[in-house]
């Protein structure tokens, strides 16, 4: 791991860290959770060793927090393990707005987050390292034309969308991981706690999924 970790090339050191932390916790992660999540390890080293490319979509109802969190985390997870020739997308059953509650979330793990336009649905441009591409993040529909149509896995963050998304042309592999929705606590004193708890959540279980990566 400290071998992988030496070829990655400038990872903003907070996350870094955020990450080396996390690798040291999969213990708390259920066995029965571990069973689900390395589906997904298994469906993306299929694709890696017939040198395909490596589609994920995740999915929640609004397309505005937990989707958001698994499409960052999964770049994040495959940069930080050198998993190469994967690209992460998001969407929900319908568009609404990435939520700022957790676009304050992953700044406090140390993200840059730079808005592209100011408006209802804004675009930001998600950065975790000086060399990489940054994650393009706005709300939308699933299957909207600048997702994939074809050849993904589409990872279902919420149960709402699971039981609201019944078919997704495309997918080879459909699972949920479901997560409790921190929406429950805006406005509340519990608010950043909670997401940043959400946050972790999905952070380790994504650094999990590409730990073992084969």
């Amino acid at each position: 791991m400290l071998l992988i970790l030496n070829e990655r090339r400038i990872m903003f050191e907070s996350i870094k860290q955020y990450c080396g932390n996390l690798i040291t916790e999969f213990d708390a992660i259920h066995k029965e959770r571990k069973v689900l999540l390395e589906k997904i390890s298994d469906y993306i080293s299929s694709k890696k060793e017939s040198n395909q490319p490596i589609q994920l979509i995740y999915i929640c109802t609004h397309n505005s927090r937990r989707s958001h969190f698994g499409q960052i985390w999964a770049q994040v997870a495959a940069n930080y393990f050198n998993v190469k020739n994967v690209t992460t997308f998001s969407g929900g059953t319908e568009a609404t707005a990435f939520n700022v509650n957790a676009i304050n979330a992953i700044k406090r793990v140390g993200f840059d987050v730079k808005p592209i336009n100011i408006e209802k649905n804004s675009t930001y441009h998600v950065s975790f390292d000086e060399t990489e591409k940054p994650i393009i993040c706005f709300s939308k529909v699933y299957n909207d034309a600048r997702n994939p149509q074809s050849n993904i896995a589409a990872i279902m963050t919420c149960s709402d969308a699971e039981e609201n998304c019944p078919f997704i042309s495309g997918v080879e592999l459909r699972i949920g991981t479901t997560y409790d929705d921190p929406k429950a606590y805006d406005n509340t004193g519990l608010q950043d706690t909670k997401y940043d708890e959400r946050c972790k959540q999905i952070a380790l279980e994504t650094l999990y999924v590409f730990s073992k990566v084969k």
